[in-house]
């Protein structure tokens, strides 16, 4: 198998990528090309596809420069950024704990925004919608921290112990947050749930420009996690043993993949399965070291959530159902399948 050695930051970012996992990549990419002028030919007002280029380069019909350039295309690419973001933490989650089924929720983070959301619509529902985005970060890093904080060991965070911790917190913030939308007013309750949801419906190009900013400098990250991810991958005592501080390696990346996750879920809302089933599909698609895998989990979270989004929008036109709902709804199925394949040819 030919492989390309590249290295940069005097070593400390070394990857060795494959030609499968570099055609799979690309290939992936492609298809989110595709997938973006997908989105744009199709719904109710249905373009071909030259209008629909010449659309998104602004050009052409008017009245399709609207709908393709100013509503399809930054809903399209927020799902795909915010996506791609998931996908990324979720892969970063399961390799510092090594476990196949930890996903962004195991630190509370959807949990968290979803308390601080809710809460902000019921006690101040003047200020909600303003103030919702950076309101879910705050509350989802909080969180993240807190469960990180509560789990940590003299060796830092272990696996086990941060998976229950985790698991805890999370049944108790889901919990406040069924009483605040049981008790609280029904019209601020509900101003909430379509961003509880996961739905794209109401982004536009400010969430567009603020993920193409993050982005960059969370692939970078990801990439200069690709070391760490490695080392842990052969086990705590064996990465003691070479002289790695594994209990700091999975801190760094847990407090990584926690502000990837937060700040996905703090513009598009709770994704489910989306971080979960990213890195597991990523890995079918070929045999690849840790950074390469990770770039693969960003590709693949991207096309999940972008084709689901595209999926809820046009399969049940004019009802249109929110992308956190279709990814409910097919990942629970494809995840139990994955998992029954994986180990249920195994002995016990």
């Amino acid at each position: 198998m030919r492989v390309w050695r590249i290295s940069a930051f005097g070593g400390r970012l070394t990857q060795e990528p494959s030609r499968a996992g570099l055609l799979a990549l690309l290939a992936l990419m492609v298809g989110l090309c595709a997938l973006v002028l997908l989105s744009a030919m199709l719904g109710s007002e249905a373009p071909g596809p030259g209008q629909a280029l010449k659309a998104l380069m602004g050009k052409g019909d008017a009245g399709a420069i609207l709908i393709v350039a100013e509503f399809r295309l930054p809903r399209s690419l927020v799902a795909i950024l915010a996506g791609g973001m998931l996908g990324l933490a979720g892969a970063l989650i399961q390799g510092a704990t090594r476990n196949p089924l930890a996903d962004p929720a195991l630190l509370g983070i959807s949990q968290g925004a979803a308390l601080t959301v809710i809460g902000l619509s019921v006690l101040a529902p003047g200020v909600a919608g303003e103030w919702r985005p950076p309101a879910a970060f705050l509350g989802g890093i909080l969180v993240a921290g807190l469960i990180l904080l509560l789990s940590h060991q003299r060796e830092g965070s272990g696996p086990v112990r941060l998976l229950l911790t985790g698991i805890g917190i999370a049944a108790f913030l889901s919990a406040l947050t069924t009483a605040l939308l049981t008790y609280g007013g029904v019209n601020e309750a509900h101003a909430a749930l379509a961003w509880i949801s996961g739905s794209v419906r109401l982004v536009g190009w400010p969430e567009v420009r603020l993920l193409a900013w993050l982005t960059p400098p969370a692939l970078l990250i990801a990439a200069l996690c690709s070391r760490p991810l490695a080392v842990l991958r052969l086990g705590d005592e064996l990465a003691t043993v070479l002289g790695h501080r594994a209990g700091r390696a999975r801190a760094w990346l847990m407090a990584a993949a926690a502000a990837m996750a937060a700040a996905a879920v703090s513009i598009i809302g709770p994704i489910a399965f989306v971080g979960l089933i990213a890195p597991h599909l990523a890995a079918r698609l070929a045999r690849v070291g840790p950074g390469l895998h990770l770039a693969l989990s960003w590709a693949v979270g991207a096309g999940l959530t972008g084709l689901a989004d595209l999926a809820g929008r046009w399969l049940f036109a004019p009802v249109q159902i929110p992308a956190g709902l279709v990814t409910a709804l097919v990942g629970a199925p494809l995840m139990a399948a994955l998992m029954i394949r994986r180990f249920g040819r195994k002995p016990a």
